[in-house]
């Protein structure tokens, strides 16, 4: 069955994107990535936020831009919002509830990991209590602000295993299982 990730990079102060959704400041950290290229081999699905669905690339301007993961993945996705394009967009299924896109990823992703893209659905996830993991790749910038790896004012703690923790020259990629 199907497991939840939560992959994204982070600046060393806890921000994904910088103010206004801008992702540039990833550009000069994609780099080669054992890690996150193992993990584009397990992905079956892709469960999209509607902000990172129609937000900023920081593949902007380079082969792969518009493609998951630089254009290194391909497969179906889902994207939560209450606000589908008038068009069809060719290879995305839109759903407007957290339960039908968790359902429908899980059953196209078989046995595969559904691959979550999204502070906010990431977010829902942990609450639904269907997150699995989450892999964090730390770079060593600070961005001051922007939108954050996980924000839940008033809050519970969540508890997290390691489950491995490796590097590339820029990169420490930290993975974890929710406890």
């Amino acid at each position: 069955m199907a497991k939840l990730l939560y992959s994204v990079t982070m600046s060393l102060d806890g921000f994904i994107s910088g103010p206004g959704g801008d992702m540039s400041w990833l550009t000069e950290y994609l780099e080669p990535n054992p890690t996150i290229d193992e993990l584009v081999g397990d992905i079956g699905a892709l469960l999209v936020g509607n902000r990172t669905f129609r937000g900023d690339d920081p593949h902007a301007d380079m082969p792969g831009e518009g493609e998951p993961f630089g254009g290194g993945w391909s497969g179906p996705q889902f994207v939560l919002t209450r606000n589908p394009p008038p068009s069809p967009v060719p290879g995305i299924t839109f759903v407007s509830d957290l339960d039908s896109g968790v359902a429908a990823a899980k059953a196209a992703a078989g046995d595969s990991y559904v691959n979550i893209l999204g502070a906010s659905v990431a977010r829902q996830c942990l609450d639904a209590g269907v997150l699995d993991e989450v892999l964090v790749c730390v770079a060593p910038v600070l961005l001051g602000d922007g939108t954050r790896l996980f924000d839940h004012p008033g809050g519970s703690t969540v508890a997290l295993e390691r489950v491995s923790l490796t590097h590339t020259p820029r990169i420490t990629n930290i993975w974890l299982r929710v406890a």
